[in-house]
């Protein structure tokens, strides 16, 4: 058997090869981030074993973003795909190899590859067309949504200091009609200093008759008494702002298109648990990819970081044990949220988690508990592709 250990980069790979006696056949070598470089590592591997294919040798890397994705395609093209392992098992294995404090992309190529040679590890298969798509539509949502996140912080602000009153006249102050205006008239002063009719035929237009004349006049006079800052910049600001606004919300209704499109495709059994629409089962989808990866439902526990922590050492053991939180965000996330909905639509979820509380737990402690539960429903339909039998809350 033939080890490959790769230390990923940006621009360049480095790269170490043992054989199954551990016996280094290479020094390290470094391949560009290229076809050629790809070739050349082809080119070296086949040195020693001149059919490499996954019967024969195993080449392993770090799981480090996008960075592997092109490495990752041509291994698997070439009947060689890769073991994607943990960073901090690699960390944890460079460290306990050596006292000294070192670390570089050599020493990391070399315990990559000891750690295949001595771990017992599973090819990182392709996934399905679906779960690929969907892992990369819902990751950009989520990038998408926090983008937005943050321009309506600054939106908050900024209505702050140019028309503090307004937040309290309308009942949305980032419904449509309130962001047109705006983008129309940045300010109290903008919005004191327009004509009435002009006003009050733009806010029928933008509200699609729901605000005429009168509320244009009170929003009027409003503005002619408030105590907002008159700033041509940030009244520059804020047009900027809401253009970002409008526009990150159009692209993420056009995602969310994108994503339900997908999930119906995929045809998952995930839809039938109460609270999961589709936008939880594409992450949840995405995140698992195929559930086969996963030996039992403690194994998905553990990638999604919601198993506990623990702590033994002679006669003390630790009794305040928080999660361990290491594995996929995105799937912690979407498994917590999930569980916190299925509590309110389905009666086994809602007296699980009363039975939790009851015994003394802490609220956050007992969902996560519900969340468990939840993993090993989500476990059970994506093996046998069972629905799952709801019972109204």
């Amino acid at each position: 058997m033939l080890y490959v250990g790769i230390d990923i980069a940006k621009r360049k790979h480095e790269c170490f090869i043992i054989n199954g006696q551990g016996e280094e056949l290479t020094g390290f070598f470094t391949v560009q981030n290229s076809k050629e470089g790809f070739q050349e590592l082809l080119r070296r591997i086949k040195v020693f074993e001149p059919h490499p294919s996954i019967e024969n040798t195993q080449v392993g890397l770090e799981a480090t973003g996008h960075y592997s994705d092109n490495m990752i395609g041509f291994l698997r093209k070439m009947d060689l795909p890769p073991v994607i392992m943990n960073p901090l098992a690699v960390n944890l294995y460079r460290k306990g190899q050596s006292l000294r404090k070192a670390k570089n992309d050599k020493i990391d190529a070399r315990a990559i590859t000891k750690l295949l040679l001595f771990g017992d590890f599973e090819p990182h298969l392709a996934p399905s067309y679906h779960i690929e798509e969907l892992k990369e539509f819902t990751r950009y949502r989520h990038r998408v949504v926090k983008a937005c996140s943050g321009f309506k912080v600054s939106y908050d602000r900024l209505i702050t200091i140019v028309f503090p009153e307004l937040e309290s006249f309308v009942a949305e102050k980032l419904g449509v009609t309130v962001l047109k205006l705006l983008l129309e008239f940045p300010g109290a002063d903008a919005i004191a200093g327009c004509h009435l009719t002009r006003l009050t035929n733009l806010a029928h237009e933008y509200s699609r008759g729901r605000f005429g004349k009168d509320w244009a006049y009170n929003l009027k006079e409003l503005a002619k008494n408030s105590i907002g800052t008159s700033s041509r910049a940030k009244a520059f600001e804020l047009r900027h702002v809401i253009r970002q606004i409008m526009s990150l919300s159009e692209e993420i209704k056009l995602l969310d298109t994108e994503i339900k499109a997908l999930v119906i495709e995929a045809d998952t059994s995930l839809l039938t648990i109460p609270g999961i629409g589709y936008k939880l089962a594409a992450v949840i989808l995405a995140e698992i990819g195929d559930i086969r990866r996963f030996a039992n439902p403690g194994k998905l526990q553990a990638f999604a970081g919601l198993d506990p922590t623990t702590y033994q050492s002679g006669q003390f053991t630790g009794k305040r044990n928080v999660m361990v939180k290491r594995g996929s965000t995105y799937l912690r996330w979407a498994l917590l949220l999930a569980a916190r909905l299925a509590c309110q639509y389905d009666s086994t979820f809602a007296g699980y988690l009363e039975r939790k509380v009851a015994s003394g737990k802490h609220y956050n402690a007992a969902m996560g508990h519900v969340a468990k539960k939840l993993i090993r429903v989500i476990f059970k339909l994506m093996t046998t592709g069972e629905a799952y039998q709801a019972t109204p809350a």
